[in-house]
Parts: C-alpha cells; structure tokens; sequence
C-alpha cells in the first residue's frame, strides 16, 4: 500500500443497519474506503482471504464462525491484513483472546464514532489501538508478557494433546487442518493455541508458530 492509495477495509458485522452507520463513518475520510461487506464470520473470512483487504473490522457475535474464530483463520493464513474488532464485550480476557488471535485494534461499539477511522489508520500502519478506557488492558499484557519473558519455556509443561497441536503448529498446519486430523472443532484448536502460549509464556500467534519450528524436533 502506496501513501497515496485509501486504505481498504472489509466490514464483517451481522446488523445491517448499525453495518450501513460504520461504512458512513469510515468513508467520511477520503484516505479509507469500504471494499467489502459481509453479515456472518463464514463469507467474512471468505471476503478477507479474497480480497485481502488492508484492515478488516470484526464483530464478536457473528452467526456461523464468530469473530474471534475469523481473526484466527485470517492470521494463520499469514496475509498482511490488519485485523481489528469491533464489539461490545469489555472483558479483559476477551481481549486477550481477540490479541492472542493476532488482532491488534479493539473498538468498543459505543466508541466507534470517535475511534474506528483513528483505529484503523493506527492498525493499517501495523501499531495497537484499544478504545481508552479499556487501553489499560494492553499494558498489563504488556507486562506479564515481559515478566514470563525472563522464564524458560518448557514443553514439559504441555499436554500430550497440546505437544500434538504444537507439533502440526510447526508443520505449518492451519486450525482447521489439524481440526481435520484430531477430529475436533477450530475453535478447540483455538483453545488449545492460547493454552500452548500461556503456558509457554508466548505473545501471539507468529510467535507460536515460530516456537513451533524451531522446536520441532523435541515434539
């Protein structure tokens, strides 16, 4: 993306009217444009991976695949899309799980009017946004990631199931692929991702599949 190119956001948000009232707000500024719009997390991801879109702005509570499980896909997929949510769950650990997920802008619906275009130019540009008052968040996370830093990661400390998971992790597998072979759901393969990082004291999920291949021959 050239300076002088608008920065292409998809919408996945399943309320067509509060849908329209986003795409107003972002196209006020001559620098974004809506490329794309979809109502439910399944033609969601199928929009992002299509189009590739600069930015993509998720809701949560989304029929079919939720957001979270979208956000997942799009960054295991490895495409430069910017990924932010829009929702209105304030819960930190929900935003710890939106962040583990590889998003790194989280609006919450009240706010949108002031923050969505200011988020998406922020995460467009590859830095964090949170709405203020839930920015407080991000530096606690900040914090136990540089406290669990100055430990050593053990795979002793995983399950079979998880060790498993990290395995195909570093066999380049997608969620959905290794879901396939231990017969299970992506999003308990989502689960387990965030686990495998706790546990192993990881910040996102590049990291983990970084760990993953340089380990690999220990799994």
């Amino acid at each position: 993306m050239s300076e002088t190119d608008p920065i292409k956001v998809l919408i996945v948000e399943d309320h067509p009217i509060f849908r329209e009232g986003l795409r107003q707000v972002i196209n006020r500024d001559p620098s974004i444009r809506v490329v794309a719009e979809a109502a439910d997390g399944t033609e969601g991801l199928r929009l992002a991976l299509q189009m590739r879109p600069h930015v993509a702005v998720l809701d949560i509570d989304l029929p079919g695949m939720n957001g979270l499980d979208v956000a997942g896909e799009i960054t295991d997929s490895q495409l430069p899309i910017g990924l932010i949510i829009l929702t209105m769950h304030r819960e930190e650990n929900m935003v710890n799980a939106a962040m583990d997920r590889g998003v790194k802008g989280y609006v919450l619906k009240e706010n949108a009017p002031g923050d969505l275009v200011a988020c998406i130019k922020a995460v467009a540009a590859g830095q964090y946004y949170l709405t203020a008052s839930i920015s407080g968040y991000l530096v606690r996370r900040n914090a136990r990631a540089a406290e669990l830093r100055n430990k050593v990661p053990s795979l002793s400390d995983l399950s079979p199931m998880e060790r498993r998971i990290l395995k195909m992790i570093g066999e380049n597998k997608s969620s959905k692929e290794i879901a396939e072979v231990l017969f299970i759901s992506p999003r308990t393969v989502g689960t387990h991702r965030t686990n495998i990082s706790s546990k192993l004291g990881l910040h996102g999920s590049h990291a983990l599949i970084q760990f993953a291949i340089e380990h690999r021959s220990e799994l």
